[in-house]
């Protein structure tokens, strides 16, 4: 499967650099000339100089035979335009914008959009939720706000140091995705041990989420049906 991300921000260079990880085929469009060489010395995958609006430079991306498109530039407007070149020209099944402003993100779906992912409304649900920041951190929410994909940095005060994936009580709404152990990614089993400076990437309910911490730390005051992880 073939994807194109436009923009090599911090959400661009993030997203290119996982699937590039993860083994997907992925080129990415960045305008900028020194963010564009600074990535692509960082990941060895294709990195294209040029303007996520010009359809020669999509063109040069591969786009005809591409499956997702992802414009995440820091531009609604630059955002929108990707996609709609995208779908109209080159029949791409899934776009996915950036959205920066919430009140346009209504917008872009009437006009077809398939996937917004909105910054602000992020951080909106890490506000709502309550949750330390030091601890865990959101990173992107699902349609309607249900869902979120987050990031909790283990310590030693927490239960889940030094522990088997196995050995954990799980909220039913708690999936591991991937612990983060330095540069290296490890797709998490029943017998998975979890160290202290891991970091565990973990989809989860809003609810969930908002007493993650007190499962972190057994302060005993979460109310949730658990599960264990064979």
């Amino acid at each position: 499967m073939r994807s194109i991300i436009i923009g090599g921000g911090k959400v661009g260079y993030y997203l290119f650099k996982t699937l590039h990880e993860r083994g997907h085929e992925v080129v990415l469009i960045e305008r900028d000339r020194d963010t564009c060489q600074r990535i692509a010395e960082d990941i060895s995958a294709d990195v294209i100089l040029g303007d996520g609006t010009d359809m020669d430079v999509l063109k040069d991306a591969g786009i005809e035979n591409a499956e997702i498109v992802a414009a995440v530039t820091g531009t609604d407007e630059e955002n929108l335009v990707i996609c709609k070149i995208a779908k109209l020209r080159y029949n791409i099944n899934r776009t996915i914008a950036r959205v920066n402003n919430p009140k346009n993100v209504e917008m872009f779906k009437i006009l077809g959009i398939d996937t917004t992912v909105c910054s602000t409304a992020v951080i909106v649900n890490l506000i709502e939720s309550e949750v330390n920041q030091e601890d865990i951190r959101v990173i992107n929410i699902f349609e309607r706000g249900s869902m979120v994909f987050a990031e909790a940095q283990i310590n030693e005060k927490m239960v889940w140091a030094n522990k088997r994936v196995s050995e954990l009580s799980l909220p039913e709404e708690c999936i591991f995705v991937s612990v983060i152990r330095g540069n290296t990614s490890i797709y998490p089993k029943g017998d998975t041990l979890i160290l202290t400076g891991d970091k565990i990437l973990l989809v989860t309910s809003t609810k969930v989420l908002s007493s993650l911490s007190e499962v972190l730390y057994d302060r005993g005051n979460h109310k949730w049906s658990s599960i264990k992880m064979k």
